[in-house]
């Protein structure tokens, strides 16, 4: 158990982010939820923690998010980093609005949290940050050029990450889910993974809450795939 610890999750209205947000609860931590949606509010009073309506995309929405829970708790010891979704189109006919958006998407919605979090998580000497990728970062896909381009820098990022702050004891780890059952199933997807069907979402909430675990404090720098086996050779 967790009691009195806080997570941070988000765009953790729904699927992947939701999930982690019900897990990490469920192990005792306090839980503050952003989404654009407003369902992450909703979630967040469900579970007695703390929500706000807005986008992992705006500073100020990010730090209204850091700062009430940091305020209402005293502490941030895990921080969740989801994701929407991104453009996606041929690689070459993705115009530079689109690349930009891509990066907003899936690697400034880590490093914007991530420079809110980090001095407090130092000052502590504690605390993990995970971040939800795609098994696509490594062996990109045409069907998510965004993603996997964007994620393949966010590994870097991570490692970099990790060794700046290790030493404070502050982690940093991505989760690489494949084909997961918040994304439309398709018979042909289904087959390309080596398991023979779609990962859960609660799959992947139980590895998140495994990195955001003491279990894990020996854990940092790592891209995890949770995938089926569906990149077991990469």
């Amino acid at each position: 158990m967790s009691a009195g610890k806080v997570a941070i999750i988000t765009a953790g209205g729904s699927g992947m982010g939701a999930a982690s947000a019900r897990r990490l609860a469920a192990d005792g931590f306090h839980v503050a939820i952003l989404s654009s949606s407003g369902k992450g509010e909703a979630l967040a009073q469900e579970l007695g923690g703390l929500g706000i309506t807005g986008s992992n995309q705006s500073n100020d929405d990010l730090k209204r998010l850091v700062d009430g829970a940091a305020a209402k708790w005293g502490r941030i010891d895990v921080l969740v980093n989801s994701a929407g979704h991104g453009p996606r189109a041929p690689v070459t006919e993705l115009t530079d609005e689109q690349w930009h958006t891509g990066m907003d998407v899936y690697l400034m919605n880590v490093i914007r949290p991530t420079r809110l979090v980090a001095p407090i998580m130092q000052a502590q000497k504690a605390g993990s940050i995970i971040n939800i990728s795609t098994a696509w970062a490594f062996e990109p896909s045409a069907m998510f050029p965004t993603s996997a381009v964007f994620r393949a820098g966010l590994a870097s990022y991570t490692k970099l990450f990790a060794d700046a702050f290790a030493a404070s004891n502050v982690r940093m780890n991505n989760v690489l889910p494949g084909w997961i059952d918040s994304l439309p199933a398709t018979e042909e997807r289904r087959e390309s993974v080596p398991m023979q069907r779609y990962g859960k979402s609660e799959e992947i909430a139980a590895t998140v809450a495994f990195l955001a675990s003491e279990g894990a404090g020996y854990i940092t720098g790592q891209n995890i795939r949770v995938d089926g086996g569906m990149t077991r050779s990469v």
